[in-house]
């Protein structure tokens, strides 16, 4: 018998997932011999032993690895046999780069939660239990390699059961480095808003099911960080925390026990129900049953509802005891990061809370519940999260370190590492004091995890963003990258497609490249340029960034710009906006002399004049109120009618076409006048909307076309996109690993800067 011995470096998110356990007992299966090691690219292995042995054991570490493992690649090389017989962990090494994959946090897996329900287990009814298949990861973390020294979880010392569980091969919790059990591991308080303990441990989650059954508001500490939880069926309690909270109409989660809970609330398909029990446990967007029993004031005038399961020992335990569903949402003030400290929380989020359910397991870093809803059948993030991120998502292959900063909304950051581009998690906003902070925070902690200093910074080329202001402070040659080229970007890195492409982008608004703001844009995508050719009709946005919050002034910007074509149309639009006289005179005024009023092609400022004009909503309570609105009226009607957005070509060479709204609203206002429903009015909005991006693929005729922004968070618009396009030839692609919205707008700046760098370096031939 010839034996042979090979060294296999790992690559991928292998560290924290049971991925040295399960490398042991396939060695062990085969009967090889050898070594398995963290180290700081990844997982380390020698194997020796029979020829035909190794070539299935390096088949089985590709097919039958860990379920939450994922291998970028695996290299393999020969090395001299030493006639080892036995196969061990050893401990790990820090050889050369920190460039291991980062794992993100996972729920409770259903063996765990077993232990957790059985009376006669030692972790019965406890909140911490995990194995290697589940439990806390990133928000753990502490430094890389990933082992419990590294951890937050290093101030527990294992007691000798919990000892025995991680030393023994056959336990499924061997190498699990957050073990823990009653008798070693975290504890629950539940504390008043003075930080006082109001209970033994024993009796914490019976007195907290209580409270909320009371009508109370509690701050709950889960895996990343502190919710605001209330009874679900309560009116009362909800309308509190929304007062508290200053979140009028926004909508809420909703946390239930189980899907079956779920389901008498809920109508939820096969891929909702896919995403609700992953292991990533998001927030998935469900219709809501008319028979719903759940309060009214969840989700005010939306048929749908964010819903989760329970993905934590702690939550189920209180759901158990509560024996109803919870309303949950992010412990913070409005516009600041979510509280994850204890002491942090009792402070920020005292006075929305009555009571807080805690632990005294720190958190290293905070991280938001994902949120994603299921269209054209594919999961689409609207926050990329919890259980998601951080993740490799493209890559850069530029041969360089970059970091790339976002924009100022919806903000997450972007960093290659060995030419893998790994996106952070979601950050948030970056409006507040507080929220500045914990983005400086971010930045740091992911050039610190992998100890590289960026060589490129890469930021949205307007220079007020926050974001951008921040690399001011960072060493590395600068590159600015257009905003929706940007989002276009990050659909080219999601799914590895090289040009040529037509880029669609369609936003709120982002500095274009002439002093406007673009959000309706069309890009030439070759190797060679990036060329913008073609984009909405710009209109006056009175007031700039207050329109954001009034679509009743993006409604009064659409009938400036309808004055010359369409003057009656115009004055029908401002006849219906609600305007007093005095501030219509101002405005108005402000729009004929150009002042305080940009001029915008944005899509998203389409939506919400259009969402004005019809009376859906005119005065926003937070972002895209008004788009949804519209969104949600055209639910009501399944036309294939559309309205005519007509292309106008350029009189001048090189310059771009316009698409002309115009029309289209001109036949909005024709069916209010002859009674339309306004279901059927915004399906046909929707509708146009699609054959505009058709009429512009034809017109350029690449194959690939590809969607991004934040108006493709619209189901209809985006489901009807992707259907026309294939009905005319084309392949369509679209966000389905990050957000359309500027959540994945650092995927894309790092992709166009790696870009460039290439070309910059390439050899002249």
């Amino acid at each position: 018998m010839q034996n042979t011995r090979y060294r296999l470096r790992i690559y991928g998110a292998v560290q924290g997932v049971g991925f040295r356990p399960f490398v042991y007992r396939l060695a062990q299966e085969e009967g090889l011999s050898g070594v398995v090691r963290n180290s700081a690219q990844g997982v380390f292995v020698e194997i020796e032993g029979e020829i035909s042995a190794a070539h299935r054991f390096c088949a089985r570490l590709q097919s039958e690895h860990p379920p939450l493992a994922s291998i970028d690649r695996i290299e393999k090389a020969a090395a001299p046999t030493t006639g080892d017989t036995d196969f061990r962990i050893i401990t790990t090494s820090i050889d050369g780069d920190l460039t291991a994959g980062l794992t993100p946090d996972a729920a409770t897996c259903a063996d765990c939660m077993a232990d957790v329900l059985n009376p006669n287990d030692r972790r019965f009814n406890y909140a911490f239990t995990n194995c290697t298949n589940c439990g806390p990861r990133y928000s753990i973390l502490e430094a890389l390699p990933y082992d419990r020294a590294n951890t937050t979880m290093k101030a527990f010392a294992m007691c000798d059961a919990c000892a025995a569980e991680y030393h023994d091969p056959s336990d499924r919790r061997f190498h699990a480095q957050p073990i823990a059990c009653p008798a070693c591991g975290p504890q629950l308080s539940l504390l008043d808003p003075g930080g006082v303990s109001l209970t033994s441990s024993a009796n914490v989650l019976a007195m907290a099911a209580q409270k909320i059954r009371d009508g109370c508001i509690l701050a709950v500490k889960g895996l990343g960080g502190f919710h605001l939880v209330c009874d679900a069926r309560n009116d009362a309690a909800v309308l509190t925390l929304r007062r508290r909270k200053s979140r009028p109409r926004k909508p809420f989660a909703v946390m239930f026990e189980c899907f079956d809970r779920l389901m008498d609330d809920c109508i939820v398909r096969n891929a909702e129900r896919s995403l609700l029990e992953s292991a990533p446990a998001p927030i998935v967007l469900v219709r809501k049953r008319a028979d719903t029993t759940l309060s009214e004031h969840l989700t005010p005038g939306n048929p749908f509802l964010g819903a989760m399961l329970g993905y934590t020992p702690l939550h189920q335990l209180l759901l158990k005891a509560l024996g109803s569903p919870i309303m949950t949402t992010s412990g913070n003030k409005c516009s600041e990061p979510i509280a994850f400290d204890n002491d942090d929380a009792l402070d920020r989020l005292f006075g929305i809370a009555d009571f807080f359910l805690t632990h005294d397991r720190p958190i290293a870093r905070p991280v938001e519940d994902s949120v994603v809803r299921v269209a054209a059948g594919t999961p689409l993030f609207l926050r990329r999260a919890r259980g998601y991120a951080p993740a490799t998502v493209g890559h850069a292959d530029s041969g360089a370190s970059m970091l790339a900063l976002g924009g100022h909304l919806k903000n997450a950051i972007a960093k290659s590492v060995s030419d893998n581009i790994i996106l952070s998690s979601h950050i948030g906003d970056l409006d507040t004091y507080e929220a500045r902070r914990g983005f400086d925070a971010a930045v740091s902690d992911f050039i610190e995890l992998h100890g590289q200093a960026p060589a490129y910074v890469i930021t949205d080329q307007h220079d007020d963003y926050y974001s951008s202001k921040r690399a001011d402070r960072l060493a590395g040659r600068r590159f600015r990258v257009q905003h929706h080229r940007a989002h276009v970007h990050a659909v080219l890195a999601e799914h590895g497609v090289s040009a040529p492409v037509l880029g669609v982008a369609w936003d709120g608004a982002g500095a274009g490249d002439d002093g406007t703001l673009w959000g309706g844009e069309f890009f030439l995508i070759d190797h060679a340029r990036e060329d913008r050719i073609a984009h909405f009709l710009a209109f006056p946005l009175p007031g700039g960034e207050a329109a954001i919050r009034a679509p009743k002034r993006s409604a009064l910007g659409l009938a400036g710009a309808m004055e010359e074509t369409h003057p009656a149309g115009a004055a029908q639009i401002r006849s219906g906006l609600g305007f007093g006289k005095k501030e219509a005179t101002l405005l108005q005024s402000m729009v004929r002399q150009k002042v305080n009023t940009p001029l915008t092609s944005s899509v998203g400022r389409l939506f919400d004049g259009v969402s004005a004009i019809l009376d859906l909503c005119k005065q926003n309570t937070f972002e895209g109120e008004a788009a949804m609105a519209l969104e949600f009226e055209a639910e009501k009607s399944h036309s294939d009618e559309f309205y005519q957005v007509a292309r106008v070509e350029s009189q001048s060479d090189g310059a771009a076409a316009r698409l002309d709204w115009r029309p289209a609203v001109h036949e909005i206002l024709t069916d209010i006048n002859n009674g339309c429903s306004r279901g059927l009015i915004a399906r046909k909005f929707h509708n146009g909307l699609a054959e505009s991006i058709v009429t512009c693929a034809k017109h350029v005729a690449f194959e690939h076309v590809a969607l991004s922004g934040g108006c493709f968070q619209n189901r209809i618009l985006l489901e009807q996109t992707i259907k026309r396009l294939r009905e005319e030839g084309f392949a369509p692609l679209w966000p389905q690993r990050v957000p359309p919205n500027d959540g994945g707008l650092a995927l894309g700046q790092l992709h166009a800067a790696a870009r460039q760098v290439k070309r910059e370096v390439a050899p002249c031939v």
